[in-house]
Parts: structure tokens; C-alpha cells; sequence
């Protein structure tokens, strides 16, 4: 899931490199889980703002054709000025989603959307600290990760020396051992020939 959503996010561009670990993963999709959430409200909210201008439309329509026909009035027989002021008070009440054009409702609406707004800013501060969460726990878990990459590193380094150290001992004690035995062999020999010669064994030490 995390692979598609991130070949989604970046499309043509390649997706950066990271070391798949548990951790990583799991910080990953509560990123993706939270982009889809607020990708699904947002998908929402424009559906419904389609289907409130519709409605809108709808009913502008109707009420032309109502005062129209009963009080022969249109938009090309206003006047510039009451056209404009038409406009606006159309846009503001579409704006503000009320059922008609009195003072109460409008003064009613934007009460109601200051509170809208202020909710709103409040969950974009939460989503916002939560975003930020999530990018210093994934910053610390990929600086974790580079820190054990370098401390393995050093630990092979550090065993590769150990290892030649090693290496070399094990061929100076071979030597050492050859030498010995061959420094046996030759103190055998020295004492055989002495033996030979006659010398006599209580002069010795």
C-alpha cells in the first residue's frame, strides 16, 4: 500500500530512496492513511458544493421565471447599478448557503460560517501538529537508521583489523613454534655430539 501510494504521490518523478524497516513503514502509512483522509473530505466538500450550486441554479430559475411572469420584471430591465446589486446579493447568499435574502438569515449565516472557520482552523493547527509529529519521528527513525548503517560499519572495519591482527599472531606463533622445535632439534644434536666426544657429564649444568 505504501509503495503504490508513493509511486501515486510522485507519478513520473522516481520515489526517494529509504531502508524498508518496520518502523519506517508504519510512520509511512499513518502519513498515507491521514493524505487519503483528508483527500476523501475534500472530494466531499466538492460534491457538495456542486450540488448546492445545482440547487442554487434550480431555484434562481424558477424565481425569474416567477417574476417574469407576474411582475414582468428581468435582469435587462434593471438597471446597471440594481444589476450589480442583484449580482452580489445572489453571490452572497450562494456563498453563504441561506434559504432567502433577509437580514436574519444572512446575519445568521456568517455567524454560523465565523464558527465554521474558526473549527476549522483549529483541526488545520491539529492536522498541522500531527504532520509535523509524524516528520520528526520519520527524520529520527531515517537518522537512526543512518547512525547503524555508519556503527556497522565501523564494527566491520573494526573486525576486519581484529581478524588481520590475528592472522599475523597466528603466523608469528607458527614461527615461533617451528623455531623452537628446530632450536630442540639442533640442542639434541649438540649434546649427542658432545656426548660423542667424551665429555664428562658432571662437568655439566
Amino acid at each position: 500500500q505504501v509503495t503504490l501510494w508513493l509511486k501515486k504521490i510522485y507519478g513520473d518523478m522516481p520515489v526517494p530512496k529509504y531502508e524498508v524497516n518496520e518502523r519506517t513503514v508504519d510512520i509511512l502509512h499513518e502519513v498515507m492513511e491521514f493524505n487519503e483522509e483528508n483527500d476523501r473530505d475534500v472530494s466531499l466538500l466538492i460534491e457538495d458544493m456542486k450540488d448546492q450550486a445545482t440547487k442554487y441554479e434550480a431555484e434562481a430559475n424558477y424565481w425569474q421565471d416567477i417574476l417574469g411572469e407576474s411582475l414582468g420584471l428581468s435582469v435587462g430591465s434593471l438597471s446597471q447599478e440594481g444589476t450589480m446589486a442583484l449580482n452580489d446579493l445572489v453571490e452572497s447568499a450562494m456563498a453563504l448557503e441561506v434559504e432567502d435574502t433577509s437580514l436574519t438569515s444572512f446575519y445568521s449565516a456568517i455567524n454560523h460560517m465565523s464558527s465554521e472557520l474558526f473549527k476549522t482552523k483549529s483541526e488545520n493547527r491539529e492536522m498541522e501538529r500531527k504532520l509535523k509529529t509524524l516528520t520528526e519521528k520519520l527524520t529520527s527513525a531515517l537518522m537512526l537508521e543512518k547512525q547503524l548503517d555508519e556503527d556497522i560499519e565501523k564494527v566491520e572495519q573494526s573486525q576486519k583489523a581484529e581478524n588481520a591482527k590475528a592472522e599475523s599472531r597466528s603466523k608469528n606463533l607458527k614461527f615461533l613454534e617451528d623455531k623452537s622445535e628446530d632450536l630442540k632439534i639442533k640442542i639434541e644434536d649438540a649434546q649427542k655430539k658432545l656426548i660423542a666426544t667424551g665429555l664428562d657429564q658432571s662437568l655439566t649444568h
